[in-house]
């Protein structure tokens, strides 16, 4: 017995928006390693009150907080690089947070298709 989900008009426009979203994390993430995810970020912010409610709203608070982790892994990347000695750290916590960043990205916009939520707490 399979279960169907049924997308009323507004439901399918907040998630087509949590689609395209994640294409522009996802752009921003391999042409600039994240460094223009601020403008799919901000619309982000925006746009996730009008999906309360629904599974799309977690799909909005995975992509916002995706990105404040990898901000963050990249900047101790960075400080770490400072260092002579952290340089190899450096470059193991930038690969560790491309992987865990790309991980994040798949795994959100294939649970998005399969109309599930995201394991995140409000």
């Amino acid at each position: 017995m399979s279960t169907e989900i049924i997308l009323d008009s507004e439901l399918r426009s907040t998630k087509n928006l949590a689609w395209c979203l994640y294409l522009a994390h996802a752009a921003s993430f391999l042409l600039s390693l994240g460094l223009f995810s601020f403008i799919p970020l901000i619309i982000n912010y925006l746009k996730r009150g009008e999906a309360v409610g629904t599974f799309v709203y977690s799909h909005h608070l995975w992509q916002i907080r995706s990105f404040w982790w990898y901000l963050a892994l990249m900047m101790l990347g960075a400080v770490l690089f400072m260092t002579l000695i952290g340089i190899p750290l450096a470059w193991l916590v930038w690969t560790c947070a491309w992987l865990w960043k790309a991980y994040r990205l798949l795994k959100g916009f294939l649970d998005l298709n399969n109309n599930r939520p995201m394991p995140v707490r409000a």
